[in-house]
């Protein structure tokens, strides 16, 4: 489709469009006026009629109302006229028998006219109470024919509009393409390389602006030939020494790789030696609580152990006092039997059978107690691998408390509050060593008589493990500074500040993240939360 016929079609769209708003505004306005008029001339007439036929059918003067309705049909377009009483009965009326003798269904405007003629009527009212009605007709036909002329002139109107107006785009049209059709064999010049092509201009219009711009646009692009062509001689030159260039720089990056890989390799290393080194300093902090757990137990499994062997040695006197009995006469062996339920007397032989399994089970109880108190031990201070599995975060805390509670109990009580929550994707060694940390540095902010509670709950998306105490608190300037290595507030000697460091490192490697919140005098709570793995976390099971 050609510029110019776009031309011709777009101009007369848009007046065919304007052109058709401007005459249904005015049709709609002219029928509107037309149809007030009417309405307005209509019940005006009525109600003039319905007042001056009040008297006469009130004295019931039916020569008066056939006068007066005679006297109303004068008027031009009224075609009938009628008086009825309040019973239906028809007193006077005026007009063809035709129109009389049609239902009467009045009309409120022109869209309600079915038949050319407009009906109206009005009510005789005399101190509120109805008498009656007259009902008139109105011809319409008139209106319609002048609507109807209107609507002829506008079109006629408009499609001579339309013809001007496709005559001045086809005019147009033919003059801008002309002067396109220069600006495009010029263009084609161009694109087949030939930057001196130049085109005439004439007059002032946007045309010759185009013009003017080709033109320049043309120098321009000569001159970026121009500098084109030096710098490919100039590329042409570089390259011949790239190859080498790229194989100097390419063996100094690797070079460099290996070094990063090296570095990386011994701060990995490092890490890992911190992190074993401040988990071993936890559990030092807490060697005196763990020492005397320890003892405790083997105290008493060896007290047990001394009473046990007394019962021994009366259990042996009893066995050889049976076996001698065989060997015995009759009468002897019934002295034997008194003298054995002498030494079942005196030495309480009940009270020995009752007691002893009471000995052995509290031996039990006892170095299984230092069992679990040194694999824990174990467990915890072993380096472990770094692969992560499915952990149950509330084991962790039991395992960890066992450790942290012989140093913590004497000082403060430990209150645990442990959901049910889902398994979480981590390392359990670290996870021990965050927990660890976190229960020392409590103990070390209490200095008696307080307590630590821990609590873990889950919200569907991460699971939160909460640790509280009631010690001194931080103060607000140092919350910034908490995560920082080799930053402590204890005194020479009791910390490393690297503690809460590593601890931070470890979560962020595990994707979660730590809040602190502290009140001087009040207490501190670090909350950790953890995400849950991706694989289905509304399927994953609950921790124990």
């Amino acid at each position: 489709m050609s510029l110019r016929f776009k031309t011709v079609i777009g101009i007369a769209l848009i007046e065919a469009i304007l052109l058709a708003l401007l005459i249904v505004t005015v049709m709609s306005y002219q029928r509107n006026s037309a149809e007030e008029a009417l309405q307005k001339r209509a019940y005006t007439t009525a109600e003039l009629f319905s007042t001056t036929t009040k008297d006469p059918l009130l004295s019931m003067d039916l020569a008066s109302l056939d006068a007066f309705s005679s006297e109303l049909m004068k008027n031009p377009d009224l075609l009938y006229v009628r008086v009825i009483a309040q019973d239906g009965q028809v007193y006077s009326e005026a007009g063809t028998s035709e129109l009389l003798k049609r239902e009467f269904a009045e009309d409120r405007n022109l869209e309600d006219v079915g038949d050319g003629i407009f009906d109206v009527s009005a009510s005789i009212k005399e101190g509120g109470i109805e008498y009656g009605r007259v009902e008139l007709g109105f011809d319409t036909g008139s209106i319609q024919q002048l609507i109807a002329e209107a609507r002829n002139y506008g079109i006629g109107i408009a499609m001579v509009e339309m013809g001007l107006v496709a005559l001045f785009s086809l005019l147009l049209g033919t003059y801008l393409t002309r002067q396109l059709e220069v600006l495009r064999h010029s263009a084609k010049k161009i694109s087949k390389g030939d930057y001196t092509v130049k085109i005439p201009t004439s007059g002032k219009d946007e045309i010759s602006e185009l013009a003017t711009a080709f033109n320049s646009m043309s120098v321009a692009l000569l001159d970026t030939q121009k500098t084109r062509d030096k710098h490919e001689a100039d590329l042409k030159e570089l390259n011949q020494t790239l190859e080498q260039r790229v194989e100097l720089r390419t063996e100094k990056i690797n070079r460099q790789i290996e070094e990063l890989k090296l570095a990386n390799s011994r701060i990995a290393d490092t890490q890992a030696k911190l992190i074993q080194s401040e988990k071993l300093a936890s559990i030092g902090q807490l060697a005196a609580g763990v020492a005397h757990e320890i003892n405790n137990p083997i105290g008493f499994v060896r007290s047990n152990l001394s009473a046990l062997d007394d019962y021994i040695n009366v259990y042996q006197i009893l066995i050889e006092n049976y076996r001698s009995i065989e060997s015995l006469e009759a009468d002897a062996q019934e002295v034997r039997r008194l003298e054995i339920a002498s030494i079942e007397k005196s030495e309480d032989i009940d009270f020995i059978n009752q007691d002893i399994r009471e000995l052995l089970a509290d031996c039990r109880d006892g170095t299984t107690r230092v069992r679990d108190i040194v694999a824990g031990l174990k467990d915890f201070s072993h380096q472990g691998s770094k692969s992560r599995d499915l952990c149950d975060l509330n084991a962790c805390i039991t395992s960890t408390l066992k450790i942290a509670t012989n140093g913590l109990k004497h000082k403060c009580d430990v209150l645990t509050d442990l959901q049910d929550i889902p398994l979480i994707r981590a390392n359990q060694g670290e996870l021990n060593q965050i927990l660890m940390n976190l229960f020392v540095n409590a103990g070390q902010a209490i200095s008696h008589g307080g307590s630590i509670g821990v609590r873990t709950t889950s919200n569907g998306s991460t699971v939160s493990v909460a640790v509280s105490d009631t010690g001194s608190g931080i103060e607000p300037e140092n919350l910034d500074k908490l995560f920082d290595p080799f930053f402590t507030t204890k005194p020479i000697g009791e910390g490393t500040g690297l503690g809460l460091a590593i601890s931070y490192g470890i979560i962020q490697d595990h994707d979660g993240s730590i809040d602190v919140e502290s009140e001087v005098g009040v207490g501190t709570t670090f909350t950790i939360n953890f995400p849950l793995p991706e694989e289905g976390k509304s399927e994953l099971p609950l921790a124990a």
